[in-house]
């Protein structure tokens, strides 16, 4: 596993390296003492998994996450217990209060195994698509959010609202900042404010003005725009042979 240490205190940074070093099956490809180096080690290094110090200069841990287009496998390390609830809200991997036991160690390395073993390959340069998580945040309530649980992505002004599994956070990018980092094979621009995730379709009928009407497993229902048509042909049709895709399985 290539792994990035992420801590602004260098003398953790080091028991830590020493003791992945120990444990062995992790390549640490680097490390960062802040928020904003460890923003730019990520998009240089391209590592699987993080171990990741709540508390750093220029913001938290989570700050750090929100600024990821794609986030890395995530194990927190701090010395504060009272982060533990807001680590797991997020879907972070581990929790490693400090000073960090090697079994504890040891049992979060094996989780991250397992979880990397049984994510799909897909190289740094390919768009967000299935296999990989964003992190989001919504005022006080985080989420990890696996790309292809995201059913619908809405236009609100500057922002963008996400539908997946009962939620619906607001997050701060927009619909085409976020729809230029999509992977085009699982989502599509179903008009000027929404994108729907083509694996969530339950059926698609006929619209007025010869647009169509399309159902998402769920019940939540999006208007395909006229102009919207041709690219129908080309990415709709796939789905079945009459161009109406058959009703997802429940």
């Amino acid at each position: 596993m290539r792994a990035l240490v992420i801590d602004d205190e260098r003398l953790a940074r080091n028991e830590l390296r020493r003791m992945l070093d120990a444990a062995g099956g992790v390549e640490v490809v680097g490390e960062a003492a802040s928020v904003d180096q460890a923003a730019a080690r990520i998009g240089e290094l391209g590592p699987e998994l993080i171990f990741l110090d709540i508390q750093m200069p220029g913001g938290d841990g989570f700050a750090l996450l929100e600024r990821l287009d794609a986030a890395p496998c995530v194990i927190f390390t701090t010395a504060f217990d009272h982060y533990a609830l807001r680590a797991f809200e997020v879907n972070a991997l581990d929790y490693l209060l400090k000073p960090i036991v090697a079994e504890r160690l040891a049992a979060a390395l094996a989780k991250a195994a397992s979880f990397l073993r049984a994510r799909p390959a897909r190289p740094p340069e390919q768009p967000l698509g299935r296999g990989q998580r964003i992190f989001v945040r919504d005022g006080d309530r985080r989420w990890f959010v696996a790309v292809e649980q995201i059913s619908l992505i809405e236009s609100e002004g500057n922002y963008a609202r996400l539908w997946f599994d009962g939620s619906r956070p607001l997050v701060q990018r927009s619909l085409n900042a976020l729809g230029d980092r999509l992977d085009p094979v699982m989502f599509f621009r179903a008009n000027r404010r929404q994108i729907i995730n083509l694996e969530h379709i339950a059926s698609v009928a006929p619209w007025p003005n010869e647009g169509y009407l399309v159902t998402l497993a769920g019940g939540l229902q999006v208007e395909m725009s006229r102009h919207r048509r041709a690219l129908r042909r080309r990415r709709l049709d796939r789905r079945c042979p009459d161009g109406v895709p058959a009703p997802r399985r429940r």
